[in-house]
Formats: structure tokens, sequence, C-alpha cells
């Protein structure tokens, strides 16, 4: 009867979606976890807790979030983990692991670990001093299982994790807040680009087997976005509005190389574990033809301040675009809350193109299954 009653409300489309959120752990845990691991893009207030200038804890972040207050996303709304459990069942999105109300029964819908600022590498960041670096959020993953198993048995904890979505997105600091910083950085001259690209795929093959060790079976890995456009880097580099093309080449390097590691290590697993994300090409849909999405630019922040509202932080000081549903880029870094949903349309139902080997609905279909 409450299958019936749930067909009834949602589209055949929007169907996998709650088939895949019913009971699914020994009738014990109402649908299903959901992990974030990574950086600003997909941080949900983690650094809001934390003694470093990498925050987005104050006006006018938070703008149209539901309760119109920041909340440390870096976003005028929602992110991309908020969306994505929306897709998963309308469920709420999962707190930040630091957050003192992730307790009791809300740790069973998971965990935000993301930190704004840091990268694949530990040196990456280091300008924004005490975050939480990618070894520290899978240290806190393991803390969380400890936490979880003590509220229903180590047992169940494990068919949680197991059977849990998880999205991690890291790389792009790697290259705007590392490699790129300032003219000859360490890295820069310790590598040169392509030998730089081949060292962090390497690095992040270590980070997703570690991940998988520690219990994950469905795992979205999002590549970069078009790095040179964002209008930070159009601030910076740009004299006409052209994308950087140094920082092109790093994401059209970076981005390929990070698919085939993931499909190659699917392979060495004997399953489907990590599904490439591909949000460079998602990204690059609105912002060289911004107007086909009703965006009226893709090349100025709708919070900033100089060129393009690409330099400096967005804060109460800056300028700030009255609608920000017409703006692909909300701060200097970071896409709109209507852009993000773009991102999510396609993570949820692209094609191969977009999500390789397959996208979230197929994902969802195919595990209600088992």
């Amino acid at each position: 009867m409450a299958t019936l009653s749930i067909a009834t409300l949602c589209t055949s489309i929007l169907l996998p979606f709650f088939l895949a959120t019913l009971l699914i752990i020994g009738g014990r845990v109402e649908g299903r976890a959901f992990f974030v691991f990574g950086d600003s893009l997909v941080d949900s207030g983690n650094n809001n807790y934390l003694t470093t200038t990498a925050r987005a804890d104050s006006p006018p972040y938070g703008i149209d979030f539901p309760t119109h207050r920041p909340t440390g996303r870096f976003s005028n709304g929602l992110n991309i983990p908020d969306l994505i459990s929306e897709s998963i069942g309308g469920r709420e999105s999962p707190l930040p692991y630091l957050s003192p109300a992730l307790r009791g029964q809300r740790l069973l819908v998971g965990a935000n670990f993301a930190s704004a600022g840091i990268g694949i590498l530990n040196d990456t960041g280091v300008q924004f001093v005490n975050i939480i670096r990618i070894s520290q959020q899978l240290a806190y993953f393991q803390q969380y299982q400890q936490r979880v198993s003590v509220l229903i048995g180590a047992g169940e904890t494990q068919r949680l994790v197991n059977q849990a979505l998880v999205l991690i997105t890291l790389g792009g600091n790697d290259f705007v807040n590392n490699y790129y910083l300032v003219p000859f950085s360490a890295r820069s001259r310790q590598f040169s680009l392509p030998d730089y690209v081949r060292y962090l795929i390497s690095e992040y093959q270590k980070i997703l087997m570690r991940i998988y060790e520690l219990g994950a079976r469905r795992v979205l890995v999002t590549g970069t976005g078009p790095l040179g456009c964002v209008p930070a880097e159009l601030a910076m580099r740009s004299r006409n509005g052209e994308c950087s093309a140094e920082l092109q080449r790093a994401a059209a390097l970076f981005n390929p190389q990070l698919t085939q590691m993931i499909l190659n290590l699917n392979s060495q697993i004997g399953a489907n574990v990590f599904i490439a994300a591909n949000t460079q090409l998602m990204n690059n849909d609105f912002i060289r033809n911004p107007q086909a999405f009703g965006f009226v630019t893709s090349k100025v922040a709708c919070c900033g301040q100089g060129p393009y509202n690409g330099l400096g932080l967005c804060t109460q000081l800056s300028n700030l675009c009255p609608n920000r549903d017409i703006y692909a880029f909300w701060d200097p870094f970071h896409p709109s809350e209507r852009a993000n949903r773009f991102i999510v349309r396609q993570i949820v139902t692209g094609t191969s193109e977009y999500m390789n080997p397959m996208n979230l609905t197929t994902i969802l279909a195919l595990d209600s299954q088992t």
C-alpha cells in the first residue's frame, strides 16, 4: 500500500529514487545514507567550526537559502550535496561532521566531511591554515562509523556504509590554490604541468582506494570545472574575457586522466564502484552558451568586486546582483544555486558523456533491485 501511494505521487522518472530509499538496512535505517568529501564546492559548513579564512559564514552567503542566512555553504542557496539529497528521495542533506547537531538518529542520514580550501595534496590550501585535509576527512569517516556502531551495531553500520551514496569533489584547488597560486610556486618548480597532473591522479587513486577500504561501494567522483573560465581567473588573467589558456590546459589534462583512472579501478575491483562525473563538460554547457540556460552572463560573478566581480571575497561590501538566477556564478569561484541545479540534473540523468559508466538514476534503479 505504501509503495502504491508513493507511485501515485511520483513520475516514472522519479520512481527509482523512491524505490532506492525504502527500508534498506535490516528495517532499522530508513533511506539511504549519503556521505560527502571534498572542498568548498561541497562544504556545507564544516569550516564554520574552524579558525580559518576559508569560510562562508557571513551575508550575503545564504541569501537564497530557505533560512536566508549564511550556513557555511559557498553558495547563494543550496549546493550540490543538498540537490543530490533531494534527488535520492527528498531527504534532508547530511549535516557537517563538526556540527554539534550531528548525533543520534541524525547520524544515520550520513555526514558531510568536506572542507573549503583542501585538495588532493596536503600542501594545497596551506594559506588557509586550519582546514580538514582529505586524510583527516577519511579519519573522521572512520570515527563516524565507530559512533554509529554504538547506535545500531557493527554489522548494521557496515551495511549502512556499503549501501550509502558517496560524493567526492577534489582537484580544483590543487591547481588554483597550489600550482598556479603564485608565479614559480614550489609545485610548478618541482613538476611540469603534465607530470603534476599524473602525480595528482596517482595520489587521488590512493584516496579513492582508501574510501573503498572504508566500505564505500557507490562513489560519485567529480572532475574539475573549466578552471580558467571562473570570474576570479578572468579578473586576474584575462584581457578580453577569454578563459585562461593555461588553467584550461590543466583541466583538459586532468579530467580525462581522472575518468580513465576511475574506469581502471572499477576493472581491478570487478564492480562499478566509482562513477566519473564530467563536471567540466557540465559547466561548459552554460559557460559557453549562458543564454540557452537562462543566464545573462557566465563571466561576471553575482557577488564580488573588480573586473568580472572576480577579485577578493564576497562580503556585505561587495557588488551584489539583484537576481541570482540569471548569473551562472555566485562568487568569483563558485556556481550559483541555479547553475548547481543544472550540474546535478546531469549527474542524475546525464548520458555517458557526462556520467561514466552510469548516471545516478541508473545507480538507484540497479541498487533498488538488490
